[in-house]
């Protein structure tokens, strides 16, 4: 065939539209009227298998879009809609028909959407009732990717958008084929708690899920905890990012409860969360146990310690796939940025750690936060309670400690590790060198204790968080009043790390944190030094 007749058919074939994509991206038109979107009808028209439309970055009207919607009315094969960013300078009273309209023309035509994208487009909540019909249709139900970030939504939005979701699934699965929703995004939408919570309930139901981007919604713990449960649902997430939403302890902890049941995630985005030390060491303990193709790990600007960051670090340093560890903005001080620096240069793992550029302005100082236990009160009510008035029992110090001990024994809930970690100082500040006493502390603690970890439902890393937000040791969210640390607690809580029950991964994380902050305690210093050799120990055992 001649030059000349190749360069023929070319051109015939480019005005006849036999490709897959159609694309206007990033071409400014301004089209309002039938005439000024003509072409662009025609050449839809014209394209016999079009798969993919891009009309990003252009503004369309209400009878602009009409006329667009009536040429895809025969495009069945139509799959992935790129609309972002097509509504600029209309007023929010013009996107809604218009996305009805195109909405209306697309399930008209039959086709079986993969791709919905309209982010940028600040339609609040009217925007999503524009395609609300269009979501809970069969034209939705193959939906892998919806894209919807930065749309203004709001709380109404997201619940109206939930709902759409979970009718689309129902219908779906109903027709045989469930909706399997792959990757969903919805930044910086205003979402807050309630429509955080909506949603989650129809992620939950789809279960399909294996990107979540939900950034800077004004989500606290309870969305938070609502998303984390629906999370333990996509066993395939790879990508979660949460970026700039506040988590604080109880959305960390129950975040990482719901890390624990996931095998294929690679990117975590928790950056500008305020996860805090206590819930970045909940976090550790899930990356730690499970995770093992990790790549990325954002928890910067979390006012994270520097002894939580390490143990951080330390949790995720056999991670074979991590690539970047971003902890910037916590407070690090200068010294915890030099010993993250230094603890990853000695496993020859140096490029992993982002840049700490920002730490230095955000330092924390470590507050004495502790617990009051009125151990007088605490101990006149349960002798009463227990001996009911048998005095003659309470000539034995050990009976006075046992009746002390045993009705909190008997009503203890062992899944709660934060009362688990008071009841283990109530235990503890009764200890006295007099060997009758030592024994029974000793004794009972390790049944508590031995219980305790041997519990599938015992969260071990909230214990010792709490612990240690009790000896001073780890800065608590909550406001507590001021317990005196006695040397009984540390010498115990030396012998119980010289058990067989007590895992080696908390005595490290114990460790880390008696070290970095070891001058709270002390008031206690020949037990406090105890005990960090009876860590140290455990650790290189």
């Amino acid at each position: 065939m001649a030059s000349q007749d190749i360069a023929q058919l070319t051109e015939a074939l480019a005005k006849t539209h036999v490709g897959e994509e159609l694309s206007y991206r990033g071409q400014g038109l301004k089209l309002d009227d039938k005439q000024s979107v003509e072409g662009i009808a025609r050449e839809i028209e014209q394209c016999k298998y079009l798969k993919a439309l891009r009309l990003e970055g252009n503004t369309i009207g209400v009878e602009a879009a009409r006329v667009i919607a009536k040429a895809l009315e025969s495009k069945k094969e139509l799959q992935r809609c790129h609309w972002s960013d097509m509504f600029t300078g209309r007023l929010r009273s013009e996107i809604p028909p218009a996305l009805k309209s195109l909405g209306n023309a697309l399930m008209t035509s039959g086709t079986r959407l993969t791709e919905l994208d309209l982010s940028d487009n600040a339609f609040g909540p009217d925007g999503i009732k524009g395609i609300e019909v269009l979501l809970k249709s069969p034209a939705c139900h193959t939906l892998q990717e919806l894209r919807l970030n930065n749309c203004g939504m709001g709380i109404g939005g997201g619940i109206i958008l939930a709902s759409a979701l979970a009718e689309c699934y129902k219908q779906s699965s109903v027709a045989g084929s469930p909706l399997k929703l792959k990757v969903f995004i919805a930044g910086r939408n205003r979402l807050e708690n309630d429509g955080a919570i909506a949603l989650a309930h129809s992620f939950q139901m789809i279960g399909s899920l294996e990107e979540v981007h939900m950034p800077q919604n004004g989500i606290n713990h309870p969305g938070i905890t609502a998303l984390a449960t629906a999370m333990q649902h996509s066993l395939n997430l790879r990508v979660l990012n949460l970026n700039d939403n506040t988590f604080t302890k109880r959305g960390a902890v129950a975040m990482a409860q719901a890390l624990r049941h996931l095998r294929n995630v690679q990117v975590i985005n928790f950056g500008d969360c305020l996860v805090r030390s206590e819930g970045a060491i909940a976090i550790a303990a899930a990356l730690r146990e499970g995770l093992p193709i990790l790549k990325e790990l954002n928890l910067s600007f979390g006012e994270i310690s520097e002894a939580a960051a390490l143990v951080v670090a330390t949790a995720v340093r056999d991670k074979a796939d991590l690539q970047k560890l971003d902890l910037n903005g916590n407070c690090l001080g200068e010294d915890g940025c030099e010993a993250l620096k230094e603890f990853w240069e000695s496993v020859n793992r140096a490029d992993v750690l982002g840049s700490l550029s920002d730490l230095l302005c955000f330092l924390c100082f470590q507050s004495t936060c502790f617990v009051l236990f009125d151990n007088h009160i605490l101990t006149a009510c349960l002798i009463s309670i227990f001996y009911q008035g048998n005095v003659n029992y309470l000539r034995s110090v050990s009976c006075w400690i046992i009746a002390k001990i045993c009705p909190l024994m008997c009503q203890l809930d062992f899944s709660d590790a934060t009362k688990m970690a008071e009841v283990f100082l109530q235990i503890t500040s009764v200890y006295k060198e007099e060997a009758e006493v030592k024994q029974v502390v000793f004794e009972t603690v390790d049944t508590l204790l031995r219980k305790a970890f041997s519990s599938p439902h015992f969260q071990s890393y909230i214990f010792v968080s709490s612990l240690m937000v009790n000896l001073g040791l780890l800065k608590g969210e909550e406001k507590m009043k001021k317990v005196c640390v006695l040397p009984g607690h540390l010498i115990v809580l030396e012998h119980c790390v010289g058990q067989d029950y007590f895992p080696v991964d908390l005595a490290d994380v114990l460790e880390i944190f008696l070290t970095r902050n070891g001058k709270v305690l002390e008031s206690c210093s020949s037990a406090r030094d105890a005990l960090k050799t009876a860590l140290e120990k455990r650790i290189t055992a």
